[in-house]
């Protein structure tokens, strides 16, 4: 039975001797807090206390409680037991399971408990900054990888969270032997992440792990909150950052691709998925859209790219003509390779300190004293485990390379994992078969790491270029290599 805080059953509930079924609760809360307003009382006719089933359940439901009769082998009531959620703060521990206690002795108030949560609740709330707007969000990594490696992959996902405008409020880490093909986790653990999320009063879960359609589907319908993944969270921030025709149609395409295996008709789990974080589109057309639609506008926008792609072409093919060489700037996402195009131009082009601020490439005209021209251009940072959907789509945005005269390949030597970064960059280089191109490493953001910090970086990169993008003087080492390059290209040329 269901029983509201005014102590009046909602729903009565008749199951077999070794379980109940609890049909779908209305996803409105019926209290206004953050439980729904409704305690659980049941019998267990085999003596057993409360169970794991029960507690999952009280967890998943967000009830206020949950509470169990035992009877005894005549059928009489023997003893109850009691379980409620604890509020944030209460250690280690998610829920308090009281001890069994003879039923007619029972002296548990309720309601008073699940006030005194409510309010614990309340004055968590109170800490927060009422003034900040963004959704709340719990970062999850799942994976059979050791939970450094994943703290640190995690540590991007909340950069990229931050860009994409979520506040994250709580992180979790699992290290698995074999992945759940219902819930990507354990039950067991995501019980403990809801109860994380309950009492961050997070709206959004959000895994760094690609989430199967049916996962994603699960994940929604259990946790009643908006499940999002690292491939969805990438393309939401490239849809509000997408400024050109081609950034445009690139972004939606990628997006129409991620959301087709996920079109499975109207439902609750799919309403969660649509607007605000991950739900945003750069065009008119709304992702809420059935296959065939989506298969008609990916025809449709392929044939745009296509043409977008061919304009690309005759510019690269008219500078080209003009004997203008082209120099690209490549690197991991946040390096600092729009500070080092803004500081070698004096033009003003976004440069934050977020990951993928900058979207679409931007081409900038320079001429040296020594009267020599070229075309610097800036492209989107690269990221390990790029979405395929990105890699495909992104194509017309990546041929501005396949152009290039010179490559500098920028690198943040004040991150912690700037080989990794380095290797991620070198491997998608090599991917598109650009390995002919002369490429120069610049060793960014060399004023923020100490002196022992520079010998190992240079011991690892003799090749590279130490330099600050900020600092015009540190970066006529790299002016000097440039031109040496383009000079030898010339000299084949002839």
């Amino acid at each position: 039975m269901l029983v509201n805080r005014q102590g009046r059953p909602e729903m009565i509930l008749v199951g077999d001797p070794a379980s109940i079924y609890i049909p779908e609760l209305p996803r409105a809360r019926q209290s206004e807090g953050r439980l729904r307003g409704l305690r659980l009382l049941h019998t267990h006719i085999s003596g057993e206390n409360l169970s794991e089933e029960d507690l999952m359940d009280m967890v998943f439901l967000r009830l206020d409680s949950v509470t169990v009769i035992v009877s005894d082998s005549h059928g009489d009531p023997d003893f109850v037991q009691y379980g409620y959620l604890l509020p944030p703060g209460s250690g280690e521990k998610a829920y308090e399971q009281l001890p069994p206690v003879r039923w007619d002795t029972a002296d548990m108030d309720l309601p008073a408990q699940v006030k005194a949560l409510e309010d614990e609740f309340s004055r968590a709330d109170k800490t927060r900054d009422t003034a900040d707007k963004r959704e709340r969000a719990i970062v999850v990594s799942v994976s059979q990888d050791s939970k450094t490696v994943q703290d640190r992959s995690l540590d991007e996902l909340v950069d990229l969270a931050d860009t994409a405008g979520l506040k994250v409020e709580g992180r979790m880490i699992q290290r698995i032997r074999q992945i759940n093909p219902k819930f990507i986790m354990g039950k067991g653990k995501l019980a403990e992440l809801e109860i994380l999320a309950l009492q961050a009063d997070a709206e959004v879960i959000l895994f760094d792990q690609e989430l199967s359609a049916a996962q994603m589907r699960n994940l929604a319908t259990i946790t009643e909150r908006k499940v999002l993944d690292r491939t969805q969270l990438i393309l939401d921030i490239f849809a509000q950052h997408a400024t050109t025709k081609a950034g445009r149609l690139q972004v939606e395409m990628a997006q129409l691709k991620y959301l087709m295996p996920r079109l499975v008709g109207k439902n609750n789990a799919m309403s969660r998925l649509m607007g605000g974080i991950g739900g945003r589109g750069p065009g008119e057309t709304k992702l809420e859209i059935d296959r065939r639609r989506v298969k008609d506008k990916l025809t449709k926008l392929g044939d745009e790219l296509k043409k977008v792609s061919k304009q690309r072409g005759f510019t690269r093919d008219r500078r080209a003509r003009a004997g203008v060489p082209v120099v690209s700037l490549v690197g991991y996402t946040n390096a600092g390779k729009s500070t080092l195009l803004n500081t070698l131009t004096n033009s003003v082009v976004l440069a934050e300190d977020k990951l993928f601020a900058t979207l679409d490439p931007t081409s900038r005209r320079i001429r040296f004293p020594n009267d020599q021209e070229l075309i610097l251009t800036d492209t989107v940072g690269f990221i390990r485990e790029l979405p395929k959907e990105l890699k495909e789509a992104f194509r017309a945005t990546l041929e501005e390379l396949e152009a290039a005269d010179v490559l500098i390949h920028v690198a943040d030597v004040s991150h912690p994992e700037v080989e990794e970064q380095i290797e991620a960059v070198e491997k998608i280089i090599a991917d598109m078969e650009m390995n002919e191109i002369p490429i120069i490493l610049v060793l960014n953001k060399w004023d923020r790491i100490s002196e022992e910090q520079r010998e190992i970086v240079q011991n690892s990169f003799p090749q590279g270029i130490p330099a600050s993008a900020l600092d015009r003087q540190s970066l006529r080492p790299l002016v000097e290599l440039v031109l040496d390059n383009l000079e030898k290209l010339s000299k084949k040329v002839r």
